[in-house]
């Protein structure tokens, strides 16, 4: 779509992402809590986990990177969770990323519930939330279990001195503070556990000794009463006995009623996983969408008016990257009023994850210059799913969870009709270079001050031995390659054929080791311009071009020639189209320049085929090498008496139609010849119809009928089979 950029550092566009904060906010989606963050004491700063090192330092400066318990804001994408999880069999083309997706989110079975705390009988101001694997026996819970490390015990909490008196290190620890069940009103005592870690990344759960022998145990061993929740009945099924209002369900009804129960109420029962955690979105760093959030003593936390969007950043003239959030050196901007009673008040001066922005770009794609709106629905509905999404697989979890998220989100805001944003991914790989790094301090080394003279590479300044890998180009790790130096020596067209052809796009290009792609590309191109320059030189002999003075054996050669293009047009259409294999495309095109090249001269002058075939061969390579193939067609289009009429030579070729298969060309026989391959190795060839051909079990069938299948397969343990239509190739793996 002709003007659809979108920039998400301009107010025009973070302005919408603030009011899908606010819409968050309201819904009880976005909220702050007191978090565990990565502290740099030198720089005084947080770090993402991504900037800390292997050896657990600070990127910056180099300084052991402590934890520290900040107030954060997050996004409860664990609410989602289910819904996300369960939307993954409707996307049956993201392969290999789908499974990612569904591993990262966890299996959802249990959800989270609030609690408020109390101490010697008296109310606190402390919430908590603990999950429980089995919500359903709710009513059975007879303590509440946290970790050692939990938040409670270390950060600003009332309630840390208290706890930390009450710990035992090594034990179970009953302590005097109870938590009352907002769902159930229970009250119930806190445990501190002699454990350090829960399953996944659990920090508080639910003791429910009907479900769970440990949790039983546990409660026996502090002197902790417990109800029994779950009766079995002869015939099998588990009813729930001595749970108020659910007292006589099935454990599935139950669950049912206490999930819908507390969701309604916003005290958690979102099924989700014990791995999945909520989106922490915090930034303590100017380059973001401020947070529309004010901060009054009397009214507490505020959301900005909707009206009052955008929250612009203010303009801070210096940045030393330390201390908290460069915001706070702009105080005009900060010292705010309260929108609700006017009193002095402060802006919140965290700012969002840059992943925020660009987790719903998509949708503003479809609409980017609305004033009014985030996007029009109708627009949205017309334009999504994006029917192809490309990017790199390490957003293969965090871009591509985020996206869906915000898609979900604003699907039950009825803003779209559709709940997933992506209906088929290509995930690109990376091209990686060489990382030099000492041994001694892992530190990376720039390529100047490395030694490759020898048989390994060295230290130039000390000798010393260095760790070599293949990683990600990156400015840290001084592996990066400057495009600009590759386009002076080689031209853009022969880079970009170079990416292309060296590899599918999901795989990783080596940088050094693919240096026979380059010369080989440029050698295609050099041998695709020979190709004009013949068909140039020939039309300008002075001896005007005549089909009819082909002998028989000369048009049978250009039928050849004519099948080839034929052929070639229909798998480089689909390499384009569905497969995206571009370096399959390439080779094809290469064949087909060797077979034009082969053509005699008789065949150049007088056929309409090598024409039209040489003009599909510059159109097919023009997306990918676009000057070389404008040159080329404009060379074509200044040839005198040209044979073929229904190309459109009076403008560019990038202008001209993707070259269609003829009619009347016949795809070759009814028959098809699948390879046979088991445990990977080729064992031979059998013939299938070409309407069975892709279909899995006829093919598996006819395989295992053949002689070969007979004499390789008969009696063996076929643990999986494979088929690719495509290749016409079936794989068995089976038992050695």
């Amino acid at each position: 779509m002709a003007g659809s950029e979108v920039t998400t550092c301009l107010p025009e566009y973070y302005k919408w992402t603030q009011y899908l904060f606010l819409k968050l906010f309201e819904a009880g989606i976005a909220y702050q809590k007191e978090a565990l963050v990565n502290w740099d004491p030198v720089d005084q700063t947080v770090l993402a986990n991504e900037q800390v090192d292997d050896n657990g330092c600070s990127w910056r400066s180099g300084a052991k990177v402590e934890q520290k318990y900040l107030k954060q804001w997050f996004i409860k994408t664990t609410a989602y969770a289910k819904a996300m999880f369960d939307a993954l069999s409707d996307l049956p083309e993201w392969y290999g990323i789908k499974e990612m997706q569904a591993n990262w989110i966890g299996d959802c079975i249990g959800c989270s519930l609030d609690f408020l705390l109390k101490v010697n009988g008296k109310v606190t101001e402390e919430k908590l939330a603990a999950y429980t694997y089995t919500p359903e026996a709710i009513y059975g819970a007879s303590h509440l279990y946290i970790l050692p490390s939990h938040r409670l015990l270390h950060g600003n909490s009332s309630l840390k001195e208290v706890f930390q008196r009450e710990f035992i290190p090594g034990k179970d620890s009953l302590t005097s503070v109870t938590a009352v069940n907002l769902l159930t009103n229970q009250e119930i005592p806190v445990v501190i556990s002699a454990k350090t870690n829960f399953a996944n990344f659990l920090d508080a759960k639910i003791g429910i000794p009907s479900t769970s022998a440990e949790d039983a145990a546990v409660a026996k061993n502090l002197g902790i009463s417990l109800t029994e929740v779950i009766e079995t009945l002869p015939n099998g099924l588990e009813k729930v006995i001595n749970s108020a209002e659910i007292t006589g369900m099935t454990r599935q009804e139950a669950l049912k009623a206490i999930t819908q129960q507390a969701k309604k109420k916003r005290i958690g029962g979102d099924l989700t996983s014990d791995k999945l955690r909520d989106w922490l979105i915090s930034r303590q760093r100017y380059w973001g969408t401020p947070i529309p959030i004010i901060h009054c003593q009397t009214c507490g936390t505020v959301p900005v008016p909707y009206e009052d969007l955008p929250v612009v950043l203010p303009n801070v003239t210096t940045f030393t990257g330390k201390g908290a959030s460069p915001l706070e050196s702009a105080p005009e901007w900060v010292n705010c009023s309260c929108p609700r009673c006017k009193a002095a008040a402060r802006r919140e001066v965290d700012t969002m994850d840059t992943f925020v922005d660009s987790a719903w770009y998509y949708l503003r794609y479809t609409d980017p210059h609305n004033t009014d709106r985030p996007f029009n629905s109708d627009l949205a509905d017309y334009w999504m799913p994006v029917d192809l999404y490309i990017g790199g697989k390490e957003h293969a979890v965090m871009h591509l969870f985020y996206a869906r998220f915000f898609s979900h989100f604003c699907h039950d805001l009825k803003m779209t009709k559709h709940k997933e944003p992506f209906h088929k991914l290509l995930v690109q790989g990376l091209i990686k270079n060489q990382t030099f790094r000492l041994t001694t301090t892992g530190q990376c080394l720039k390529r100047e001050e490395v030694d490759l003279t020898g048989t390994e590479p060295v230290h130039l300044k000390t000798g010393e031995k260095l760790h070599v890998s293949w990683e990600k180009m990156s400015k840290s790790k001084y592996n990066g390659i400057d495009p600009e130096e590759i386009v002076k020596e080689y031209g853009i067209d022969t880079l970009r054929l170079y990416i292309l052809f060296a590899a599918p796009p999901e795989q990783d290009i080596l940088w050094d080791a693919k240096t026979d792609a380059m010369p080989g590309v440029q050698r295609w191109q050099t041998r695709l311009w020979a190709l004009v320059t013949k068909l140039i030189e020939a039309r300008t002999s002075g001896t005007m071009p005549n089909p009819e003075l082909l002998n028989k054996k000369e048009k049978a050669e250009a039928r050849k020639i004519w099948e080839q293009k034929n052929l070639v047009i229909s798998e480089v259409t689909e390499y384009f189209t569905k497969d995206h294999l571009f370096n399959a495309a390439i080779s094809r095109l290469m064949s087909l320049t060797n077979v034009l090249h082969q053509a005699p001269r008789p065949l150049v002058l007088h056929s309409t085929e090598f024409e039209d075939a040489l003009a599909s061969l510059c159109i097919m390579v023009a997306p990918m090498a676009p000057h070389i193939a404008s040159e080329m067609w404009k060379g074509l289009a200044h040839m005198q008496n040209k044979l073929c009429i229904h190309h459109h030579w009076d403008v560019d070729v990038l202008h001209q139609s993707w070259p269609k298969v003829d009619p009347e060309y016949l795809q070759p026989s009814d028959v098809v010849e699948m390879s046979v391959l088991i445990n990977n190795k080729a064992c031979g060839k059998v013939f299938v119809p070409q309407q069975a051909a892709r279909n899995f079990e006829e093919v598996h069938e006819l395989v295992l009928q053949s002689e070969l299948g007979v004499k390789h397969l008969q009696g063996r343990a076929i643990k999986k089979a494979f088929l690719s239509p495509r290749t016409a190739l079936i794989n068995f793996l089976v038992q050695e």
